[in-house]
């Protein structure tokens, strides 16, 4: 969380960036003091060497070095240890650049492209050079410099992780300024902390001396989960190898995340400029890797219509053999997309001589329970619980996020589950874990103290069903159960279709016959099919109303009949009458007639098909959701797509079916039956529904005791205005 000294530093960046106003607006401040701060944070870096920098790269040119390896050798000089070439041949730091006020611009562009290639490529993303000649061309860059200059930002003074926490308030400051959405860019720390805490318990190896491990956020924004997680790590085991890899479309959130990972000497190429799940420009920065540990905050309820026409192409071309073979979700919400993308890229399970991937993403509640059986969301979730590689949900308070008051959830996904785990799914209510904050920011009102986070992962450690705490709820403690253990297929149900018979009555009155003119078959026969003889037009209409004509009179003889309750009896009086008036009827006016004149009639006799079978009324239709029964194991890998084949499931579920009609159906409509070939497999986590403690509603006498109580409040204050 956001400490005094933070504050202290973000807010002297603010102070110094509403200097900017007059030629910039709040909103347009971004585009000055991101890149600022990122500059103030490289120059305190670069101070203490840069004198032996200047004369080692002087000799180097003058000894005629091959370029291609001056770079190794100056970053020695900035530190022995380091890998990634960070440096400055410019003559020019802070200090110096206030020297000569009258040439400060030319003096910073220099200052800029004396850096390492990466740096350059940084502040060339923050497109800085087009703000510093708006700048000097308004006469503030001379003091916006000299602020800055007074800002220590050294690593000894800022750790990264401090300076992770600086960015977030002020990217959350001038997003405030310009309306947008502050989440696109960053995660609370605290809640990356919880995340990391979940993702690295039971993982003992990530622990023993000299391992690798690579980390991979394919949403990284300003690298907040790739910097915690190391945090994370290494205060465990601060001999380990890590790999940071990251992928982020935004230009300035890239920028500061490489920034970062340049001051740490990690890899910056390992931090991808491009959309993720492809626009047609750009696309998966590391196709064919996988990683051992990945976490995420995708956007949420974002749309991605952008992406649709490359994530469908893929989805549809290489099912399985792509990172969407399970499904799409709604064009309105991608989420999921980062999902199948990020288990895409899981190491081989163990028992397939892998060692594994374990991975912790963000979400709304809508991929919990978005989409029908069959639909995109639901196979998402049937092929993730079906393959065990759901490990847990946590439920988070509402209003931890600065952009949203929205509950939200980390799910843990993995393929290397410990045994006790196998084939279970873990849920924990962690939403009343949280601290009030003293002031908001934005939408953030709520955050999670340190010891939240301790007894969130030890909820999730120690995998316990039915595990209570004491929680505060409306002002007072309740013992609550937060932690519930359930089987994977408890997630399962079977849409079932339920049809009734159609059963419908015939008269022919005038009112009904009437009707015919409404039935498309019927009033086709008075529109001509020729285009271009205007007479033939003329002459094949005049025949086709009298046609019509024929059969209304047709139908009229039948009025005397009365009313059939039997659709064949009506149909062979109607095939009399045809004949004796020398009338065919297709099928398609036949089954017109039987719309106009016939209404459903729950007396009435069943209409049966050709083959005696029941015909099913559509309005009468209805679903039944079915649970899985218990060690209910359906058929994997599923094919991509809409209709998913379900023969053989329906074949072993089929018993289950029939107890629960028997059971739950037939008592009550007794001619239901069940039209199997359109069941579909559905999955939802309903976490709300196993957490929730029935309240019974107040006493009747004490609700008319507060009601009467309010009406004489309320009279007494009419009293006043009654003259």
């Amino acid at each position: 969380m956001l400490t005094e000294r933070h504050k202290e530093i973000a807010g002297k960046i603010w102070e110094i960036a509403n200097r900017l106003r007059g030629p910039y607006r709040p909103p347009q401040y971004r585009l000055v003091m991101l890149p600022m701060v990122v500059l103030r944070r490289l120059d305190c870096v670069l101070e203490p060497t840069k004198d032996a920098v200047l004369a080692k790269h002087a000799q180097l040119v003058a000894a005629g070095t091959p370029e291609n390896a001056i770079p190794r050798l100056l970053t020695r000089i900035v530190d022995e240890k380091r890998t990634q070439p960070l440096y400055n041949v410019s003559p020019y730091t802070f200090q110096k650049l206030l020297g000569d006020s009258e040439n400060i611009a030319p003096n910073l562009v220099a200052y800029i492209n004396g850096f390492s290639d990466t740096a350059r490529r940084i502040f060339e993303k923050f497109k800085f050079g087009d703000q510093i000649e708006k700048l000097d061309s308004s006469n503030r860059l001379y003091a916006i410099v000299q602020a800055m200059a007074g800002v220590e930002l050294h690593p000894n003074t800022i750790s990264n992780i401090e300076m992770g926490y600086i960015f977030e308030h002020l990217v959350m400051k001038f997003n405030e300024q310009a309306n947008e959405e502050a989440g696109d860019h960053f995660t609370p720390r605290e809640v990356i902390r919880l995340m990391t805490n979940l993702v690295y318990t039971g993982e003992e190896d990530v622990y023993k001396p000299g391992v690798y491990r690579e980390v991979y956020d394919p949403a990284c924004g300003t690298g907040g989960m790739l910097s915690v997680s190391e945090e994370t790590i290494r205060a465990g085991n601060a001999a380990a190898n890590l790999g940071l890899y990251g992928q982020e479309y935004n230009d300035e959130s890239w920028a500061i995340c490489c920034s970062d990972m340049l001051i740490k000497d990690e890899e910056t190429d390992h931090i991808v400029l491009g959309d993720t799940l492809g626009d047609g420009k750009t696309g998966d920065g590391f196709l064919g890797r996988q990683f051992h540990y990945m976490l995420a905050n995708p956007p949420f309820g974002v749309e991605w219509k952008d992406q649709q026409k490359v994530v469908s192409k893929e989805a549809g071309e290489l099912g399985f053999s792509g990172r969407f073979g399970a499904g799409l979700p709604a064009i309105n919400d991608g989420s999921l997309l980062f999902l199948q993308h990020m288990i895409s890229k899981m190491k081989d399970a163990p028992d397939q001589g892998g060692e594994g991937s374990k991975i912790a993403i963000i979400f709304n509640g809508s991929p919990l329970f978005s989409g029908d059986a069959g639909s995109g969301p639901s196979n998402i979730r049937r092929w993730i619980i079906e393959n065990d590689w759901l490990d847990a949900i946590v439920a988070l308070p509402d209003q931890l996020f600065y952009n949203t008051g929205i509950f939200t959830y980390v799910w843990l996904v993995t393929n290397r589950k410990e045994t006790e785990r196998k084939g279970k799914v873990q849920l924990i209510d962690g939403t009343r874990f949280f601290a009030k904050m003293k002031k908001s920011l934005n939408n953030k009102r709520n955050e999670l103290s340190d010891g939240h986070i301790a007894r969130l992962t030890e909820l999730y450690g120690n995998f316990r069903d039915s595990e209570t705490e004491v929680v505060s709820i409306n002002g007072g403690q309740e013992k609550r159960v937060v932690s519930r253990i359930f089987d994977n297929n408890e997630f399962g149900f079977l849409k079932v279709t339920v049809e009734r018979p159609l059963r419908l009555n015939f008269e022919a009155t005038a009112e009904r016959i009437a009707r015919l003119d409404e039935q498309t078959a019927f009033a086709n026969l008075a529109v001509s099919k020729k285009r271009k003889d205007g007479k033939a037009i003329e002459a094949e209409e005049a025949a086709g109303r009298a046609e019509q004509d024929a059969i209304r009179a047709l139908l009229a003889t039948l009025e005397g009949h009365g009313r059939y309750m039997d659709r064949d009896r009506f149909e062979a009086d109607l095939e009399v009458a045809a004949k004796k008036a020398k009338l065919k009827l297709p099928a398609p006016i036949k089954k017109a007639i039987f719309a106009a004149v016939g209404e459903r009639d729950p007396k009435a006799e069943i209409c049966r098909d050709s083959k005696g079978r029941p015909e099913a009324d559509s309005e009468l239709r209805d679903t039944e959701n079915i649970p899985l029964p218990a060690g209910t194991r359906l058929p994997l890998p599923m094919k991509f797509g809409p209709d998913m084949p379900n023969d053989d499931l329906v074949a072993a579920m089929r018993p289950a079916i029939d107890a629960y009609m028997a059971a739950e159906v037939l008592p009550h409509v007794p001619d239901a039956w069940v039209d199997y070939a359109k069941t579909k497999v559905g999955y939802e986590i309903p976490i709300n529904r196993h957490f929730y403690v029935y309240k019974p509603p107040r006493p009747l006498a004490e609700i008319e005791n507060d009601i009467q109580a309010l009406e004489g409040e309320i009279a007494d204050l009419l009293k006043g205005l009654v003259v």
